[in-house]
């Protein structure tokens, strides 16, 4: 079957389509994104602009017609914090479902959590024991733990890197006092978790996905995406720390030279390692894997998980 999937985030709408079925692996076959940057459309009241409804509008009618050219038998539409915080999200959503005929699904923080855990715990296996996963996106931070594939406790924080960039530094490079005082923010939001998660027990791994996890990995001297999926990519504790005190000093142009940050990311790159850092060091993670599968393969394996099993037919 061919499954197009429209992933609606705070920074980038992506359309992917993949050839997949029941049991199987989800296979790329076409994508296509942009950088509508939706968190930064929000006006005075969490309204999303004018302009910002225009946009998505028109990228949900072009992945429509790119879904169609393409022979996608099934669609998928689904949207995270950037509609979700919005106060005129579920209007904007039903505007276009009238206009374009497509339904957006509008998930809930633990539903991202939930979903991206499921996508990990496919790709590293029931021998992976207990997993712990982070998520950092622009506009929440995900937290899960578990031992199956539900995991036992899944969280949303407000504390993407677009939406604390936007919300708590107004230089850039940002002024020490203010990445001290988000630092501690941070910290604070964090640390009234890591008991609600623990208790269930000690991780047998730890992992991180998203792109803010996979560019810190990359500078830390991890393989670059162009080696492909395949390749183990992990952070270290003490590689973050360094690193994460060279961002919040450098301006989003210096930021834009190092290897693996992309010019769409930079600027907020400084606050999503302030989050990482502190992620790591709360749940004392000496180190982290990157799984290269989130939410958006998440929600095409639980598609996939309600279809009906291949009929296999002997003679």
């Amino acid at each position: 079957m061919r499954l197009g999937v429209l992933d609606i985030g705070s920074n980038t709408v992506h359309l992917l389509v993949v050839d997949a079925h029941r049991g199987a692996r989800p296979i790329p076959a076409y994508s296509h994104k942009e950088e509508l940057r939706l968190s930064e459309h929000l006006e005075k009241g969490d309204t999303l602009s004018s302009r910002g409804v225009e946009r998505l509008g028109a990228f949900v009618e072009e992945a429509l017609q790119i879904a169609e050219d393409k022979g996608v038998e099934d669609f998928l539409a689904f949207a995270t914090s950037a509609v979700r915080d919005a106060s005129n999200g579920e209007q904007v959503l039903s505007e276009i479902d009238a206009s374009c005929g497509v339904n957006i699904q509008m998930l809930t923080g633990q539903d991202e959590a939930r979903l991206t855990f499921l996508a990990v715990r496919r790709w590293f296996g029931w021998s992976s024991g207990r997993l712990l996963a982070f998520d950092i996106g622009g506009g929440s931070l995900e937290l899960a733990a578990g031992v199956d594939e539900e995991p036992d406790v899944a969280v949303s924080l407000p504390l993407g890197a677009g939406r604390l960039t936007r919300d708590w530094f107004t230089g850039d490079p940002p002024p020490a006092a203010e990445v001290r005082k988000l630092r501690r923010h941070v910290r604070a939001e964090i640390a009234r978790t890591v008991g609600d998660i623990v208790r269930f027990g000690q991780p047998d791994r730890a992992v991180a996905t998203s792109k803010t996890f996979k560019q810190l990995a990359r500078l830390a001297g991890g393989a670059p995406s162009s080696d492909g999926p395949y390749v183990s990519r992990s952070l270290t504790r003490e590689a973050l720390a360094d690193w994460t005190v060279k961002l919040t000093t450098m301006d989003a142009a210096a930021r834009r030279q190092l290897p693996g940050v992309s010019e769409g990311r930079a600027m907020q790159l400084a606050a999503g390692a302030i989050v990482a850092d502190a992620t790591m060091d709360l749940f004392e993670v000496d180190r982290l894997e990157v799984c290269p599968w989130a939410l958006r393969e998440g929600v095409i394996l639980r598609r996939l998980d309600l279809l009906p099993s291949r009929v296999v037919r002997t003679t």
